[in-house]
């Protein structure tokens, strides 16, 4: 075929959201009434039947062995956590902060872990108090903890992230492999393994995490297979046995054109082999799954209005209400190489062609303010509403919401 005229790749359909005659429908709501009862924009909605479809459907694909935790970080509303809680089977999270919102979701303290590269004194010492899992990523906090331990009579309960010796092939953000601020270089993991047991912690297990957004199963299958072996060679080192396994996830969504949604088949027979594995070599241990981006990300849209419609040098504008500093990774992260385009719509006018060529940018005073660049959309006018799907995932908490002092989002569960 010649390379001229090759068909662009499009956007996987985002039929997640039904519609009803030109209004997309979120949690069953038509937008426009949507808007009213949120009382503005823009804002981020959640569809909790979403959620909960997201969660079943991966159950089904995952040995009933296999525990499944939710990585708060992806996003921390607590409405969110609240629903996520009742469906999974643990929560991770990455600071303080996201601790006390876990723990008011309901989730059990024995089923919450932490990770992260830079823990505060103080949070360790509220991770103790908690009775969580703490994943120790350095030396400074075997001996921390150590001393919180004392100091509180309390047990410390701990995993050893391991920084692997291999990256996951194909990854949108790579976690793990070669010199990386998160966990313990896997050659250093025995040693600091010595260290948690002469300074008395309750060693339960390992923490391993590659890499996060794949949307290829063999290169994940691979990841989780070599992410168990290495656990395997590193527990004859532990001074306890291994009782919580976590082989991180890195289950990735079709953001872009050309990208397809992950087939979970090759990944779940590939658990199922692990989990029957571990029942011989490691009897103690419950593998973990723990997922973020891929549990809510498709169950988000973003909403903003059109402020105006300007045609500059025969190229149509959509100014809209919001912008990059409340969805940074629909901008294009301030302005990455090779910026591509979320699936955009406009939502109360769902039953027109896309036929019009357009760019949506935000009201900040940069050109990296773009939100669809020359994307095909229906036509639009002051008062429609612009929507980004995907964005349920490392929005709103993700985003410079003060940046250049604009109002801000709201964000709502339906």
């Amino acid at each position: 075929m010649n390379m001229n005229t090759r068909e662009k790749p499009i956007h996987t359909p985002m039929d997640q959201f039904p519609s009803a005659g030109r209004e997309l429908l979120v949690g069953g709501i038509p937008l426009e009434r949507l808007v009213d009862r949120v009382g503005q924009t823009p804002f981020y909605a959640y569809d909790r039947q979403l959620l909960t479809r997201r969660v079943a459907e991966l159950r089904a694909a995952l040995p009933a062995s296999i525990k499944l935790h939710y990585a708060m970080k992806a996003n921390p509303m607590p409405a969110v956590v609240n629903h996520m809680a009742r469906l999974v089977d643990g929560i991770d999270v990455a600071s303080g902060g996201e601790l006390r919102v876990a723990l008011d979701s309901g989730a059990d303290p024995h089923e919450i872990s932490f990770a992260g590269p830079g823990k505060r004194h103080a949070e360790l010492r509220q991770a103790v108090a908690a009775g969580i899992l703490i994943n120790i990523e350095s030396f400074r906090e075997v001996a921390e903890l150590a001393a919180i331990r004392q100091a509180t009579g309390l047990p410390a309960r701990v995993a050893v992230r391991v920084n692997p010796d291999f990256e996951l092939k194909g990854s949108g953000m790579k976690m793990g492999g070669g010199p990386k601020q998160f966990g313990v270089d896997a050659e250093q993991v025995p040693e600091l393994l010595a260290e948690i047991g002469k300074a008395g912690l309750a060693f339960e297990g390992f923490h391993l995490f590659a890499g996060s957004q794949n949307l290829r199963p063999e290169a994940i299958v691979e990841a989780q297979r070599k992410c168990f072996e290495l656990a395997l060679r590193l527990a004859e080192s532990a001074p306890a046995p291994v009782k919580f396994l976590n082989l991180g996830g890195g289950f990735g969504i079709p953001y872009f054109p050309g990208e397809q949604h992950l087939d979970l088949s090759s990944i779940g027979a590939n658990l199922a082999a692990i989990a029957a594995e571990a029942g011989e070599k490691m009897p103690h241990a419950q593998i973990v799954i723990e997922l973020g981006r891929y549990l809510v990300g498709e169950a988000g849209i973003y909403v903003t209005k059109v402020l105006d419609r300007k045609v500059s040098r025969g190229h149509v504008f959509l100014v809209v209400d919001g912008g990059l500093h409340h969805h940074l990774s629909a901008s294009g992260n301030f302005g990455q190489v090779i910026r591509k385009n979320y699936p955009v719509a406009i939502g109360n006018q769902m039953d027109q062609p896309a036929a019009e060529s357009v760019s949506v940018v935000g009201p900040l005073c940069t050109p990296l303010d773009l939100l669809a660049d020359k994307m095909n959309l229906a036509h639009a006018e002051p008062g429609d509403l612009v929507v980004i799907f995907q964005s349920g995932a490392y929005g709103a908490t993700a985003s410079p919401r003060g940046f250049l002092t604009q109002p801000d989002l709201v964000e709502v569960l339906v």
